[in-house]
């Protein structure tokens, strides 16, 4: 039971999702409807599991909180049956939090684990939302997802189940829900948050389904030495590696391109840009500190109806492009 609207809703059976049913439609004429909106009530106020029976019925039913690492309350795992039975072995949800204000995310322990990463090198805050999200792999739910973080407001949920293969050699089934919320930052400010949680289904040693034309387009256009990534136009926060994460600078890093690079070339980019695509060598974050020269080409890509993203693409760039930049620096030093 998701729990972070005004009243709980199913996002998941077992390790079936459901697209945020309202609790008294999925039981439809269940006596113990009641006693179950008490105890869900009842688990958010304490933030602990319970066992209560139920009056007429003689049935338990049994709670677990799901709660982010920051005390907010995701969610409730409910179980009711027979006071002599034991609940099955439950699924474990996991957590997370998108700051779409701030561009941060805060993962937990479960939620790594559902998505096939090791927590044990994994960071768990100040995370940037390209992790979060599986590289390599299209999904048709995925775009879906993308362009609720770029055309983001408050109030709107998400739910599907993605099939990828995982950071640790084997290809997983996970379900994932979330919710758009406004809520106040630590400086005052209401900042847009989405709260989100995965579910892992299915794990397997070969993949669950068989390889979609997306997937095969995708690896039809990789090029040796080249990296493509999903951005927002809006902040240039990166959303998805399409390719393996780019090893050649540090795309974790804030700063998004060298503040010389940035005045010299953002309005003829800009301008480029308008027609459909652009390029040029910008000196981003190196992994060691200072900046790294790369090759960078913009296209638009539209996600769904309205939303447009970027594919960026980048590479080493080739010594003719380095002396050219060389030369349009010292140019405008001169100027």
């Amino acid at each position: 039971m998701e729990t972070l609207g005004d009243q709980p809703v199913v996002v998941a059976h077992g390790r079936q999702m459901k697209n945020f049913v309202p609790l008294g439609t999925f039981l439809r004429r269940n006596p113990n409807l009641a006693a179950i909106h008490t105890a869900i009530a009842e688990t958010v106020s304490s933030s602990t599991g319970l066992a209560s029976i139920t009056p007429k019925n003689k049935r338990v039913i049994r709670t677990e909180p799901i709660q982010m690492t920051d005390g907010r309350m995701h969610a409730v795992h409910v179980w009711c049956g027979p006071t002599d039975d034991e609940p099955p072995e439950r699924p474990i949800p996991g957590p997370l939090k998108w700051d779409l204000t701030s561009g941060e995310s805060w993962a937990t322990v479960e939620f790594l684990t559902n998505a096939g990463m090791d927590p044990a090198h994994e960071p768990l805050t100040g995370r940037a939302f390209v992790e979060d999200i599986p590289s390599r792999s299209l999904n048709q739910d995925e775009s879906k997802a993308l362009s609720l973080t770029i055309d983001a407001a408050p109030d709107r949920t998400y739910s599907a189940t993605w099939d990828f293969a995982d950071k640790i050699g084997g290809f997983r089934r996970v379900g994932w829900c979330a919710r758009t919320l406004m809520e106040p930052n630590e400086d005052g400010t209401e900042h847009l948050v989405a709260r989100s949680m995965n579910l892992l289904e299915t794990v397997s040693e070969s993949p669950l389904a068989t390889v979609n034309l997306a997937d095969r387009i995708v690896d039809g256009l990789a090029q040796p030495g080249a990296y493509r990534v999903i951005v927002d136009l809006n902040t240039w926060t990166l959303l998805k590696w399409i390719d393996e994460p780019c090893p050649y600078f540090d795309w974790r890093a804030r700063v998004q391109m060298h503040p010389e690079d940035h005045a010299r070339l953002s309005a003829r980019m800009t301008e480029e840009f308008s027609e459909g695509s652009t390029s040029a060598v910008l000196r981003l974050p190196a992994t060691d500190g200072g900046f790294v020269p790369l090759h960078v080409t913009v296209s638009k890509v539209e996600l769904e109806d309205g939303v447009t993203a970027g594919l960026v693409t980048l590479r080493q760039p080739t010594e003719d492009e380095l002396a050219t930049v060389g030369r349009a620096s010292a140019e405008q030093q001169a100027d």
